[in-house]
């Protein structure tokens, strides 16, 4: 993967919920590299946390309660943000099948697929309320990931696709996982939180991602002290997002 201070920019401004910014900064990538898929998912993912933001889809409760998790009530999409994100994820998919059918091992065309099925992935799961569908988008996000990692061990921010599968699916009841591994899913939460440590310690655009979630999982784990560190490192990180704060606050 090739790094780039300007998409870490608009990574950074998302993250401190500055949409308006990082949707320009996005846009003024696209317009200097048109024929780099990383530039259309970057902006298709400004999209989906600001719904995520207004919808206060991201607060802990949410996760650490199963039962609240899986009786949550259905919410109500903004159809224009949905347009614009499959839009985004439209040109990234057009751009990266036309790399790849000449160059298969090209990382940043891989890395976009990888971004663009993880965040359908997330769309579906936790705007559109479809947790089986959404399971066909996060093993694809993962496998292409493993693909990715096998050319390119260095591109940390692909980890979190792995991690979130094994971390994420292996949180379910053992049944559950025994069934989810016969269909060739990754259920080994060990793992997963391995992986996602990987991200949040040496990846760039989706460390703080991997960092948040990681916070999550220590709270599911009755640790409250390494939750705490870690929203403390985000909120001094992105101070416009209350996300953070507000979450700290809940724990002290």
């Amino acid at each position: 993967m090739v790094y780039s201070p300007a998409l870490q920019r608009g990574f950074d401004q998302m993250y401190n919920l500055d949409f308006s910014s990082a949707h320009a900064t996005f846009l003024t990538y696209q317009h200097a590299h048109p024929d780099d898929p990383t530039g259309y998912v970057a902006n298709a993912a400004a999209y989906l946390f600001s719904e995520f933001d207004r919808l206060h889809i991201l607060e802990s409760d949410l996760f650490i309660d199963d039962s609240k998790f899986e009786h949550r009530s259905k919410v109500d999409p903004d159809p224009r943000v949905k347009t614009a994100f499959e839009n985004e994820l439209g040109k990234s998919d057009a751009l990266v099948n036309k790399t790849l059918s000449s160059n298969p091992e090209d990382v940043n065309a891989l890395f976009a697929q990888v971004l663009t099925n993880g965040l359908r992935g997330d769309y579906t799961a936790l705007i559109e309320k479809r947790n089986l569908a959404s399971l066909s988008y996060m093993k694809t996000s993962r496998i292409l990931a493993e693909k990715l990692l096998a050319i390119d061990p260095t591109c940390y921010d692909a980890y979190l696709a792995v991690g979130a599968e094994n971390y994420l699916l292996g949180i379910n009841p053992a049944p559950v996982r025994w069934i989810l591994h016969f269909t060739g899913a990754q259920t080994d939460k060990q793992v997963g939180l391995q992986r996602l440590r990987l991200t949040a310690e040496k990846g760039h655009y989706l460390a703080p991602f991997a960092r948040l979630l990681l916070a999550v999982a220590a709270l599911r784990d009755k640790d409250p002290q390494t939750a705490r560190v870690l929203l403390a490192g985000l909120a001094k990180e992105f101070p416009g997002n209350q996300l953070y704060v507000s979450e700290l606050a809940r724990i002290q």
